[in-house]
């Protein structure tokens, strides 16, 4: 078991690195929701979902 962790450090590291980086965004991406931001540029001229997204008052 220790030859193999040893043989795939390299291939282990990246893929533990790549996986904090996703947790990491995935986190960012849900602080943001809560606080109501939104990737929504609000221009809606060209959007399809322009309908159901921003309502009209």
């Amino acid at each position: 078991m220790l030859e193999w962790i040893t043989l795939n450090a390299g291939t282990l590291g990246i893929s533990l690195l790549l996986i904090g980086l996703v947790a990491l965004i995935i986190l960012q991406l849900r602080r943001d929701k809560k606080k109501g931001k939104s990737s929504c540029g609000a221009n809606c001229g060209c959007c399809p979902m322009s309908g159901s997204c921003h309502k009209k008052a």
